[in-house]
């Protein structure tokens, strides 16, 4: 099974100020659903059955104290001239606490061989972009300083990923609070 541990997008004042900003963009993209709105603190890809309950185990000995983060900012990967993601970010004091968060999942679960092949930029995903669509500095300039709200975050997930021609679909293999 291919799985990741996320923090899931819940506050529905931000999924509608996500939803509103998806349908101000003009560009040719496919907006992430908002149920698939979440920030991925680090991939495992696909593992077994007895890997995920070792994983499971891992994970339930994490502590971290819960906090609110602050949705503010978008920007693109790999770069503005040829963007396949756009992306929502966050503040630089919520960035810390959930570098933190994610530094803490990846030290946990390294005894089990898992490492992270770049280093964590906490980030939504809201568009990816399958064409080539060029330069979107002026599109994206327009919307760079919007706030999208506060989210607490008093827990993470550890989540199944089910690639469909349709998107992905996924489903929570087990909750840390």
């Amino acid at each position: 099974m291919r799985v990741f541990v996320s923090i899931d997008i819940s506050n529905k004042g931000i999924i509608n100020s996500i939803k509103d900003f998806q349908n101000l963009i003009k560009i040719e993209a496919k907006a992430i659903e908002s149920k698939n709105l979440h920030f991925t603190l680090q991939f495992l890809g696909e593992i077994s059955e007895k890997e995920a309950q070792l994983v499971i185990k891992k994970l339930q000995k994490i502590e971290f104290s819960r906090f609110d983060i602050c949705l503010k900012g978008i920007g693109v990967f790999p770069n503005i001239k040829s963007p396949k993601i756009i992306w929502i970010g966050i503040d630089e004091n919520s960035s810390n606490k959930m570098i933190d968060l994610s530094r803490k999942i990846q030290n946990s679960l390294k005894p089990l061989g898992f490492t992270s092949d770049k280093s964590f930029k906490p980030h939504i995903t809201v568009f990816r972009i399958k064409k080539k669509i060029g330069d979107i500095t002026e599109e994206m300039k327009t919307h760079e300083n919007i706030d999208f709200g506060i989210q607490e975050v008093s827990s993470f997930k550890l989540k199944k990923s089910e690639l469909t021609s349709n998107g992905p679909i996924y489903s929570d293999l087990m909750e840390y609070n």
